[in-house]
């Protein structure tokens, strides 16, 4: 093996080895979870984001109406929206349809899960187990990769985002 060829063997193998890790896409009946990733959090924060994508392969409509982890007391799916240059978050207590053949994304700025009351704070690197509660498909258990404190999705590098809560009327950064 030539010089040459060592040196784009390594290249290779570097970018292989360094490319982000992604948790497995989940099957449920007709469901199919894929990207479940949340954020690090600073020390001492209360509440975390989570996203996925959530596909409906069935004929038929299913609905996520919970969830909860063992790093939070407890879990609610939540709606961030711009409406007249103002940001609002409310829960959907009523959960989030998803419609046969459609695609639902959880990610920062619409959708998401709230984890709320943290036991422990997330670490950049970390996979985190998370059970979510279905109308129809029952409960599903999910392991959300952890990115850096300001991802904007699961492979983005750590930098603050637009949509970050501290640009809520009234929040400084994480809630508190």
């Amino acid at each position: 093996m030539t010089l040459t060829s060592r040196i784009a063997c390594l290249v290779l193998l570097s970018t292989v080895l360094a490319a982000p890790v992604h948790a497995e896409d989940v099957k449920s009946g007709n469901l199919v979870i894929s990207q479940p990733w949340s954020r690090a959090t600073p020390g001492g924060a209360k509440v975390a984001g989570g996203y996925l994508t959530i596909e409906n392969k069935g004929t038929t409509p299913d609905r996520l109406l919970t969830g909860s982890t063992d790093f939070s007391k407890r879990l609610e799916i939540h709606e961030m929206a711009t409406t007249n240059g103002v940001m609002t978050m409310r829960p959907m207590d009523g959960g989030v349809a998803i419609e046969p053949g459609k695609t639902v994304k959880f990610a920062p700025g619409g959708y998401h899960l709230m984890f709320l009351e943290l036991n422990r704070a997330l670490k950049q690197g970390d996979s985190v187990p998370v059970t979510l509660t279905f109308e129809k498909a029952g409960d599903v258990k999910v392991s959300f990769s952890v990115a850096g404190v300001g991802a904007q999705s699961p492979d983005a590098a750590a930098k603050p985002g637009a949509t970050d809560m501290k640009d809520m009327p009234g929040h400084h950064g994480m809630h508190k």
